[in-house]
């Protein structure tokens, strides 16, 4: 009988008597190589990679040099490609010598060599220029298509402007608050309303304005040209330097106040009182939209009345004539004012003329007008009397 193992004692297992130092050691080999040997063959690869950079090199350069000279010859010095067209449309007063100029494009320039995004990038600068397009078209030919900005008011710093176009500190502003400073003015552009008061360090040509109250004027003016207002109230002029209102005046003169908030209800109001004032054909001179009810209104004087006041009627008046300067006075003497060549200028003398009254006709009920004299009959013709006897037959 097998004995049973003791659990105490160690269980023996299969142990390498090396280290993995030492099982290394067995595996080299003690050979001397001659150093000589050693760094020819590292010199040897060593060229071999600067060879490859090297050849490497100049086949990239051959090929963008010859690619160069490809592209130069048949593209970039190609005279087919030379620029002889450039179209441009625009909508606004931008001269074809201003835009060329700012696009730094001009004939002759080989097609190819211009950049399109620059030249887009050029002409939008421009503050009068709100939309670019820009196409090549081959082989010599660069379409430009602008959309000018449309300028709806003059805009100044100053509180009065006699003629916009020859005032240095007058701007044109378009819908969306862009300042414009245009070298041509056209003609419309003198009926456009103008907005006074504004900072001047928020008027920078090219650069959006920058005030709350000129910003508010604008959309003011964009509510004014609804069907009925555009034709009834025109405004002429928008001050708004006092800072807590606008002071509109339209082409009647009538001033009207705006608050800053809810314009589009005040204009509401104001459509009203302009209804009232067609209905009563009574002009208003003022009103105050800042106060929401029992809104002051004031009207203006009619002419006639104006007239009146300042013309009153006269009554006709008669010169005498005058006496021959030749003749002397009664006394034989000539007043120091008066000279023998000179006429005697006597005082105009008012002449009354009687005024004819005439009798009041009694009313008749019936009658709606009346005559002085009544009409003559109309004559009738006198028909002879003829004899009849009884049988009928007239006698002899």
């Amino acid at each position: 009988m097998r004995g049973k193992p003791n659990r105490n004692q160690p269980r023996i297992t299969n142990r390498r008597l090396s280290t993995s130092r030492q099982r290394r050691q067995q595996h080299l080999l003690d050979v001397k190589v001659r150093a000589r040997h050693a760094s020819h063959h590292r010199n040897r690869r060593i060229l071999v990679a600067v060879s490859k950079v090297v050849l490497a090199l100049a086949l990239v350069a051959g090929v963008y040099y010859g690619t160069r000279a490809g592209l130069n010859r048949f593209f970039f010095a190609n005279p087919e490609y030379a620029l002889s067209t450039i179209a441009i449309q625009t909508d606004g007063s931008l001269q074809r010598d201003q835009i060329l100029k700012t696009a730094e494009l001009r004939e002759g320039l080989n097609i190819f060599s211009v950049n399109l995004a620059q030249v887009h990038d050029r002409l939008q600068e421009l503050a009068q220029v709100d939309e670019v397009q820009v196409e090549r078209k081959m082989p010599n030919e660069i379409d430009i298509r602008i959309t000018e900005r449309k300028p709806i008011a003059w805009i100044t710093s100053e509180q009065t402007v006699t003629d916009p176009f020859v005032s240095d500190a007058a701007f044109l502003v378009d819908a969306r608050g862009i300042v414009m400073k245009e070298k041509k003015l056209l003609p419309e552009y003198l009926a456009l309303p103008l907005i006074t008061g504004c900072s001047s360090g928020a008027l920078v040509p090219g650069k959006p304005v920058d005030s709350f109250e000129a910003r508010t004027a604008l959309e003011l003016l964009r509510l004014t040209t609804t069907s009925f207002m555009q034709t009834r109230f025109q405004v002429r002029e928008v001050d708004v330097s006092k800072g807590y209102c606008l002071l509109v005046t339209d082409k009647n003169h009538t001033q009207v106040m705006f608050g800053f908030d809810q314009l589009e209800e005040q204009m509401q109001r104001l459509e009203q009182f302009l209804v009232y004032s067609d209905d009563s054909q009574r002009q208003i001179a003022s009103v105050n939209l800042l106060v929401a009810r029992n809104t002051p209104v004031t009207f203006a004087q009619p002419a006639s009345e104006i007239i009146e006041e300042i013309e009153p009627t006269l009554t006709p008046a008669v010169l005498t004539e005058s006496a021959d300067p030749s003749q002397p006075k009664p006394n034989g003497k000539f007043t120091p004012n008066e000279s023998k060549n000179e006429p005697e200028i006597r005082k105009a003398t008012a002449v009354k003329t009687p005024v004819q009254i005439r009798k009041a006709l009694p009313y008749s009920p019936g009658v709606k007008k009346f005559r002085a004299s009544p009409p003559p009959l109309p004559s009738r013709k006198k028909i002879p009397l003829q004899r009849f006897n009884q049988e009928g037959n007239p006698n002899g």
